[in-house]
């Protein structure tokens, strides 16, 4: 039987697909540092952009008999649906992790989500309202950023010094937003070597956030992926440690074991535990048992301690080759930050210089950075740049940054020139 044909439906109006786009939809933005990845990752260029961790000292012979034990004996379970606020079991090793950097905690608070970045995501589609002021570092991160302003916040960058942001001047913000009839729904940090100015907040100014947190009710949302992975000398305790109705902690096994198994998680206020678990449930169902089960046999099975020690120590001897090329190649109009721990460096150009008008001389020239203004939610940092040691190998290190420094001397020789 053939099959009936019919004339196509034609009302004569071209169909405007744009036009059904949700409003939040419409301010959706590439960020900076996708931009970049299809030009930093080919292989003649040195990057020095993005944040991966470099996972060459992994026991990948271990990791790979982890896996085969947990398919042959658990596969049933492994590769199941799972619960949505994640396996019980990994959920108590996380208790321990958290402990040291000082947090008392129960795992029926904690919620394992996709990465830190879902947890993110779920703190801000449970609080933001159109127009709510959400309260970040100048810098701040580029992937909450951009999570924030799809659920259309007012977005208020602090002012920060090598110490984090400064007690006073949140003070001063959060009393003029009062004033305006504005509510201040959270703060967003990072508090340790902080992505991406590699800042460590004080214990003093700390603990000034928290009652400032207590005084003027609002949330802190305390992001910190890089915390275990101090050079010498540990950040002080997380702010979760010293509070724990306003903060929610955000964690993650990306920068510690291995960002392509995808597991973070919150630890949030048990009054907040129910609505995150719905959140969760609601955003992907549940968790890969299998991820799930394979860190958690990593942390039983392996000195996983040791191993994050191990990744410190060789992010230290990076961090210091980057600093002593600069040092040597750049310009002393030049000035950037010397961390203490994490993975980047942030620098700060001549006002003459602008950080995205001298990318693509310097991807030309086979060496990649991303621009400060991807860490502005106001388009600031125009004049700033990050440069990340944690992935590329000490030799790309220090060619890479040899490139960059002998460019930004050029353009500053041109500058004082005209």
């Amino acid at each position: 039987m053939e099959r009936e044909s019919y004339p196509p439906f034609n009302t004569g109006k071209s169909f405007d697909i744009l036009s059904q786009f949700a409003e939040r939809a419409n301010k959706l933005k590439q960020s900076e540092i996708r931009n970049l990845f299809s030009v930093a990752n080919r292989p003649d260029i040195i990057s020095l952009a993005g944040g991966m961790p470099n996972l060459e000292n992994l026991d990948f012979k271990k990791i790979d008999s982890l896996i085969s034990e947990i398919i042959l004996s658990e596969g049933n379970t492994a590769l199941q649906y799972g619960g949505g606020q994640g396996l019980p079991l990994l959920r108590e090793q996380i208790t321990e992790i958290m402990a040291l950097e000082g947090i008392k905690s129960h795992s029926e608070d904690i919620i394992l989500t996709t990465g830190s970045q879902q947890a993110l995501d779920l703190t801000a589609r449970l609080f933001i309202n159109p127009g709510d002021v959400i309260l970040v570092e100048s810098p701040s991160y580029v992937g909450a950023l951009g999570t924030f302003m799809q659920y259309q916040p007012e977005i208020i960058h602090l002012p920060t010094d090598e110490d984090g942001i400064i007690p006073e001047l949140l003070e001063e913000s959060l009393i003029a937003n009062i004033k305006a009839g504005k509510k201040t729904k959270f703060l967003y940090l990072v508090p340790n070597f902080q992505n991406p100015s590699s800042a460590t907040l004080t214990l003093a100014r700390r603990v000034a956030i928290i009652e400032l947190a207590k005084k003027y009710s609002f949330f802190i949302l305390e992001d910190n992926p890089y915390g275990l992975l101090y050079f010498e000398t540990p950040p002080p305790p997380a702010l979760r440690s010293l509070n724990e109705e306003h903060v929610i902690y955000l964690g993650t096994f990306s920068k510690t074991f291995a960002p392509g198994l995808r597991v973070g998680w919150a630890l949030v206020p048990h009054s907040l535990r129910e609505k995150f678990i719905i959140a969760t449930e609601n955003s992907n169902l549940s968790l890969s048992n299998l991820n799930q089960m394979v860190i958690s046999a990593y942390l039983s099975e392996t000195p996983y301690q040791e191993q994050i020690r191990k990744f410190a120590i060789k992010y230290a001897e990076k961090s210091a080759l980057a600093i002593s090329a600069l040092k040597k190649y750049s310009p002393s109009e030049v000035k950037y930050t010397t961390p203490k721990g994490g993975f980047y460096l942030w620098l700060t150009l001549p006002p003459s210089i602008d950080a995205n008008k001298l990318l693509p001389l310097a991807i030309i020239n086979k060496v990649a950075y991303v621009p400060g203004t991807a860490f502005y939610a106001n388009k600031n940092g125009n004049h700033n740049l990050r440069l990340s040691f944690c992935y590329p190998k000490p030799e790309q290190i220090t060619r890479g940054v040899q490139i960059l420094g002998e460019l930004l001397s050029a353009e500053v020789a041109l500058k004082n020139k005209n």
